[in-house]
């Protein structure tokens, strides 16, 4: 019997999310075998994920063209064997892991290729504060189980030719060198599709680049680097004073803080953003000398401290709204060619408290007692409706001029009270550091809190503060290790119960006083479908 013929055939598991194409990607590569003469079989296995459904589908092709078989046919497996799998491919990161973790990929047989986008969960979008997978053990796991491994942007690469994932995954197949079959045959199978066949072959392409030459890159790319380039890389957009100011550890979150902070408002609030971790920085050197945990506590800092000081406001709405980078944005996700008019349109409600942010602080006080006194008599607070179109020179003029009213945020009442409440965060984060090193880090990563926009915003800094006034200094532990617990157990119930009694809870078990009850008016609305009551003889 010719040996050829004893071959095993060459498994696949592709995994893909509902609407992905992952069952047109499993009928393009069984007629690209049938049609390269190749013995090929396909099942899929059809489940419902917590995002928008996720099915695998499992190929295997026989590598010995039909003819040398002499008549035999190979005898295929209906499901994937755990471990034995040649390649698994994947549209998403987790779904990657979760077949990883179901023992489908083997660290010495499989070739893994997974897209490093996120499609988040229920659990993850239900939690207040940030309830995202860390992306780093995910793909940790996907470099032990494999023996070779390529992760990239399928999402975002789809999306910049024009097409859906599974033309970017049969790149990707195809560049990795699986199957026996040429190039020409998957780009044929392509163009009898008949829709969309230019855009599927750009993502073919784009892929087929990433994954056929990302070894041969990288080898060149290794060569040519001399030994004190690889010891010593540069971080870019970080400019060179602050790269001798600040330790290596910190320099990728302080170039994207210092960015933003040079694009939020100027020069001069980037230079107050590095004043203020430079304090941070020099009580962390304080406490840990040696550097032993590696400037944690700066670096959490570089990336709250950022966060916080570029606070949403209608200037910085106006700015973000009217950008170039977000017209050319919307233009290709509606996919606008050059002959196309394309017509956008942005809604507004801003209400007192947006328009009282921009106003000295006895004018704001001024209007804001006048809608609270609104409120209390059971109106809605005011706001005002604006439907703007910013595809019109009137709507993209009025939000570039409401744009550039940077000069007047820092005149506002709202910049003066973010300022006063970040120096007292500021504060509690240098003198938590000089006692304790952990006591500062938990300090520091209350950061957390402030996100969201409105009451959501508001709550969040009335729990930091609470949590400084109350747990930071207020209450009595035997340590600095159990205030530092204590803080922590206090940061994670905010973030986790965003009614905030678990917050409450943890706050009284630690000695310190729950948040003060915040009163609410109370709205009475007439039923609409209430019979008025018929009047009685007399």
């Amino acid at each position: 019997m010719n040996p050829q013929t004893q071959q095993k055939p060459i498994t696949l598991l592709i995994c893909a999310l509902g609407g992905e194409g992952g069952g047109v990607l499993t009928e393009w590569l069984v007629d690209i075998a049938l049609a390269s003469g190749y013995a090929a079989q396909s099942t899929s296995i059809p489940g419902v994920a917590q995002r928008t459904g996720a099915t695998t589908y499992y190929l295997e092709v026989f590598p010995v063209p039909l003819p040398e078989l002499q008549g035999k046919r190979p005898v295929f497996s209906l499901n994937p064997v755990p471990g034995a799998l040649d390649m698994l491919v994947s549209s998403e990161l987790l779904e990657t892991a979760r077949q990883v973790g179901n023992g489908m990929s083997s660290p010495l047989r499989t070739l893994l290729i997974s897209s490093s986008s996120r499609t988040f969960t229920t659990s993850e979008r239900m939690e207040p504060g940030d309830g995202r997978t860390d992306n780093a053990p995910l793909l940790d796991v996907l470099r032990t189980q494999s023996r070779e491994h390529h992760v990239f942007d399928m999402s975002e690469m789809a999306k910049d030719c024009g097409t859906i994932v599974s033309a970017v995954m049969l790149g990707a197949i195809a560049g990795s060198g699986l199957f026996p079959f040429p190039r020409q045959a998957y780009e044929t199978v392509i163009q009898h599709g008949g829709k969309g066949v230019a855009a599927s072959l750009r993502g073919f392409d784009r892929a087929f680049s990433q994954v056929g030459t990302q070894r041969e890159q990288a080898a060149l790319v290794s060569s040519l680097l001399s030994d004190q380039e690889l010891l010593a890389p540069v971080v870019k957009g970080l400019e060179a004073d602050l790269a001798r100011i600040f330790p290596a550890e910190v320099h990728d979150m302080l170039a994207l803080g210092h960015a933003r902070m040079l694009e939020y408002q100027g020069r001069a609030y980037a230079d107050l953003y590095v004043q203020r971790l430079q304090q941070v920085l020099g009580a962390e050197q304080q406490a840990d000398p040696a550097a032993a945990q590696g400037y944690a506590t700066t670096r959490e800092m570089a990336r709250w401290l950022a966060l916080w000081m570029a606070f949403d406001d209608i200037v910085r709405v106006a700015d973000l709204k009217s950008s170039a980078s977000r017209w050319q944005r919307v233009s290709g996700e509606v996919k606008a060619g050059d002959d196309d008019l394309l017509q956008v349109y942005d809604h507004f409600k801003p209400g007192a408290p947006e328009f009282a942010a921009l106003l000295p602080a006895g004018l704001a006080a001024r209007v804001t007692r006048w809608d609270r006194a609104r409120v209390a008599k059971g109106k809605a607070p005011w706001a005002m409706p604006l439907k703007i179109g910013t595809h019109s020179v009137f709507g993209m003029l009025s939000l570039r001029l409401l744009a550039n009213l940077k000069w007047l945020r820092v005149r506002g009442s709202r910049f003066a009270t973010e300022q006063a409440l970040i120096e007292q965060w500021l504060a509690g984060v240098v003198r938590g550091t000089q006692q304790n090193w952990q006591l500062g880090h938990e300090i520091a990563l209350c950061g957390r809190l402030i996100k969201g926009y409105g009451s959501t915003n508001e709550r969040g800094k009335d729990n930091l503060m609470h949590v400084l006034e109350h747990l930071a200094v207020g209450a009595t532990f035997a340590s600095n290790e159990l205030r530092a617990a204590a803080i922590a157990a206090a940061r994670n119930a905010a973030l986790l119960d965003e009614a905030g009694k678990a917050l409450d809870q943890t706050l009284v078990q630690h000695g310190a006083p729950a948040r003060p009850v915040k009163a609410q008016p109370i709205r009475w609305m007439e039923n609409p479908h209430r019979k008025p009551k018929a009047a009685k003889a007399t």
